[in-house]
């Protein structure tokens, strides 16, 4: 069985640390690099839910795209949530890493992840990382249908695809419009609507979309068809993209590792009321 130095040296081949946004907190957490590997967990967020489930599979890493301490901390004591997940790994010998936007930029990355999700055939990235002389890596992915399809059409393949959160899917834009060429970005775009913008593309598919960034790129003198699902599906598919690339490594390297995919939905809404128009706006008298 490799040591956890092994596996992390391995991963950080995959997602260098190097690459992640200067504001970010990728990397090993916790956990004892001579330690011996032997099963592995993948999640999009290294909450309690996920330590509990990696103490029940008994698991000796876990690996998440997003930080536990993204914005640093002075304590790891107890009383804390993320202090508790700190303290049940450690007390149950289970290390965490982290590749957030050193994943997201990667080739295969987030995106990669999330066009394959949904069937879509890539082109090249959105915002290509001009490092990379073969033009592959980068934020963001630009996509293609092989025919097209409605908006419509398209926001119910994300629905159906996708792993199903309270969310939903959001749509902005002409339901009956023609979309073929797409841009997808996992996790939160609306910094990236003049890339899209300049890309052509007659659709973005993204997470967290604010009002005021959709109302001014919907006012345009040409409107972007925007699609909004939640955060943690847009993420949720590299989980899967990940696990396969270490299962590939531990193959050629003889390791006989274990990996396994989280399924709990650790997206933080957990219901949706449909909206019921109210008659001051429907028009009814009040």
């Amino acid at each position: 069985m490799p040591r956890l130095s092994e596996v992390i040296a391995a991963l950080d081949a995959l997602w260098p640390p190097s690459r992640a946004e200067q504001w970010d907190a990728v990397g090993t957490v916790c956990g004892d690099p001579d330690a011996e590997v032997t099963r592995v967990l993948f999640a999009v967020d290294p909450v309690q839910e996920i330590a509990d489930e990696a103490v029940k599979l008994g698991a000796d890493l876990i690996i998440t795209h997003h930080p536990l301490y993204l914005r640093g901390t002075t304590t790891v004591e107890a009383g804390t949530f993320k202090g508790r997940v700190v303290h049940t790994l450690i007390k149950n010998d289970i290390a965490l890493h982290v590749a957030h936007t050193n994943a997201d930029t990667a080739d295969p990355g987030v995106s990669d992840a999330l066009a394959g999700a949904l069937d879509l055939r890539i082109t090249g990235p959105l915002v290509p990382d001009l490092s990379d002389p073969e033009g592959r890596r980068g934020l963001g992915r630009i996509c293609e249908l092989d025919h097209p399809e409605t908006l419509r059409e398209f926001a119910a393949r994300a629905a159906a695809w996708l792993p199903p959160t309270a969310q939903g899917i959001r749509v902005a834009g002409d339901p009956d419009m023609p979309v073929r060429r797409i841009a997808v970005s996992g996790g939160s775009g609306d910094s990236l609507f003049e890339e899209v913008r300049a890309a052509g593309v007659d659709v973005f598919l993204t997470a967290d979309l604010r009002h005021h960034p959709v109302s001014e790129a919907r006012e345009k003198s040409r409107p972007l068809a925007l699609v909004d699902a939640a955060h943690w599906a847009t993420e949720w598919p590299w989980c899967e993209q990940a696990a396969a690339q270490l299962d590939a490594i531990s193959e050629r390297h003889g390791w006989g590792l274990r990996t396994h995919v989280s399924r709990t939905v650790t997206d933080p809404w957990t219901a949706h009321a449909p909206s019921v128009t109210p008659p001051s706006i429907s028009g009814a008298p009040n």
